[in-house]
C-alpha cells in the first residue's frame, strides 16, 4: 500500500509482526486447531459423506527462542499440523496467532508478511529442491518475492553469506542439487529457510532421510543457528532421542490430538500418558543384555481410522488402562490434580500416572478434578466395549 507516492505503508497487521517478543513469551499461539479433509461420493454431483480428521483440536504455545518437539507414529497428523500452521493447507477451524495476531485466515499482503517471518524446512532434501535451478537461484528465490530484504545488486553476496553460515563453500553457488550429498542438500534447504531472517522455523522431519552421522551435523547446525539468530523451532520427528537432544519441550500426538506435553525431562523421565509410555518403551537399546531384561509395553491392534475415530479417549482401543468412562468422556489436555512434581504436567488421560506409580483411586480423582470432561462428539464410533484392545507387558523386543 502506498500514499501519494511516499512509499509503502504497513498495514496494522504487518506492523504488529515487526514487534519484538521477549524470550520465554509466546510467539505462536495455537488454540483448538482443526483440519478435516472431506470424504465425498459421486462423480458429477459430489456429496460429502464424512471427513478425515487429520488434526482435531490441537492447542499449544511456542515460546520465543525455544524448540518444541512434536512426536507420534506415522499418520497421527504431525505434517498436516505443520502445513496448516504455514497456511499451506487452510484450517477447518480453530485459531493460530502470531505475535497476538490471527493468521489462519490471512491472504494477500498479510499472508506474505507472515511467511517472511515463519519459514519451513521440508522432510526430503531430494524432492524439496528444484533440480533445474542452481543453488544460488534456490536460496535467492525468496528475495524475488520479498525484494525489500535484499536489493537486487546484493543478492549474490547474500546467498554466498548464507552458504557460509550453513557450512557450505560459497563458491558452490552455481552448482545444481544433484551435485550435492543428502546432508549438503538439507543444508541448502536450511539456508533457503534462513534467507528472509525469520523468527520461527517449522522443521518437518528434517533429518529422517539422512544417515546418523549426517543427522548429528544437521542437528548441531540447527542448534548453532538458533543461538546465533534467536530462532524458535517446531521440530517434528520420529526419532525420540533426537527430539530429546534438541527440544526444550515435547508434545506427543495420537490420531490428530495432543495427548501429552511438557518439558523434555517431564516427558522422557516422568511420562503419565499410556501412549507416551508405550512409545518410550519401544526406543531401541544398544545393550543386548539390557534389551532382553527391560519391561516393554507391546500395544495390540491397529491405529483406528481418523475418518471414524473412537468415541471418548481415542487411545482407549489399545490402552491397558481403559475403563467404561474412557468410552464416553473425552479427557482434557490438562495437569492432573492428583499428580505432583515433574509428573504434574499436561496429560489427556483420565487415569494419568507414571509407569511405576499406582493408578489414582476414584476418590483422589474426584477430589482433584475441577471441572467436567468434554462429552464425546456426536457422529463418532459407538463406544462399544471400553479397552477392547489391551497391551501386553514384558514382551521381548522383536523389531
Amino acid at each position: 500500500m502506498t500514499v501519494d507516492g511516499a512509499g509503502p505503508v504497513e498495514s496494522p497487521v504487518e506492523a504488529a509482526f515487526e514487534q519484538e517478543v521477549a524470550r520465554g513469551e509466546p510467539i505462536l499461539e495455537v488454540r483448538d486447531l482443526v483440519k478435516h479433509f472431506p470424504l465425498t461420493k459421486g462423480v458429477l454431483f459430489k456429496k460429502q459423506v464424512g471427513a478425515v480428521k487429520a488434526v482435531d483440536g490441537v492447542s499449544f504455545d511456542l515460546m520465543q527462542g525455544e524448540t518444541l518437539g512434536i512426536v507420534g507414529e506415522s499418520g497421527c497428523g504431525k505434517s498436516t499440523l505443520a502445513k496448516v500452521l504455514m497456511n499451506l493447507e487452510p484450517a477447518t477451524g480453530g485459531s493460530v496467532r502470531y505475535k497476538g495476531e490471527e493468521i489462519s485466515r490471512l491472504s494477500g499482503a498479510g499472508l506474505k508478511a507472515v511467511r517472511r517471518n515463519i519459514q519451513m524446512v521440508f522432510q526430503d532434501p531430494y524432492t524439496s529442491l528444484n533440480p533445474r535451478m542452481t543453488v544460488g537461484d534456490i536460496i535467492g528465490e525468496p528475495f524475488e518475492i520479498h525484494p525489500e530484504v535484499a536489493p537486487k545488486g546484493d543478492r549474490r553476496k547474500a546467498v554466498q553469506d548464507l552458504l557460509d553460515v550453513v557450512g557450505l563453500n560459497p563458491e558452490y553457488i552455481n552448482r545444481y542439487p544433484h551435485q550435492f550429498s543428502g546432508g549438503q542438500r538439507q543444508r541448502i534447504g536450511i539456508a533457503r529457510g534462513l534467507a528472509l531472517k525469520p523468527e520461527v522455523i517449522i522443521c518437518d522431519e528434517p533429518v529422517s532421510a539422512l544417515d546418523v552421522s549426517v543427522q548429528a551435523q544437521v542437528i548441531n547446525l540447527l542448534e548453532q543457528l538458533q543461538s546465533e539468530f534467536n530462532l524458535s523451532y517446531m521440530f517434528i520427528a520420529h526419532d525420540l532421542s533426537i527430539v530429546r537432544h534438541i527440544s526444550d519441550r515435547v508434545g506427543v500426538m495420537y490420531l490428530g490430538r495432543l495427548v501429552e506435553i511438557g518439558s523434555d525431562r517431564e516427558i522422557y523421565d516422568h511420562a503419565t500418558h499410556p501412549y507416551t509410555q508405550a512409545l518410550l518403551s519401544a526406543v531401541p537399546v544398544p545393550d543386548p543384555t539390557a534389551r532382553e531384561s527391560r519391561d516393554r509395553i507391546v500395544l495390540t491392534g491397529d491405529v483406528p481410522s481418523p475418518a471414524n475415530p473412537p468415541s471418548g479417549c481415542r487411545f482407549r482401543t489399545r490402552c491397558w488402562k481403559a475403563r467404561e468412562r474412557c468410552a464416553v468422556e473425552v479427557p482434557l489436555l490438562a495437569v492432573p490434580g492428583w499428580l505432583s512434581g515433574p509428573a504434574a504436567h499436561e496429560s489427556a488421560c483420565h487415569f494419568a500416572a507414571e509407569r511405576d506409580q499406582a493408578e489414582p483411586d476414584q476418590a483422589e480423582r474426584d477430589q482433584a478434578e475441577s471441572g467436567p470432561a468434554e462429552q464425546a462428539e456426536p457422529g463418532q464410533a459407538e463406544p462399544g466395549q471400553a479397552g477392547n484392545g489391551q497391551a501386553e507387558r514384558g514382551g521381548p523386543e522383536t523389531g
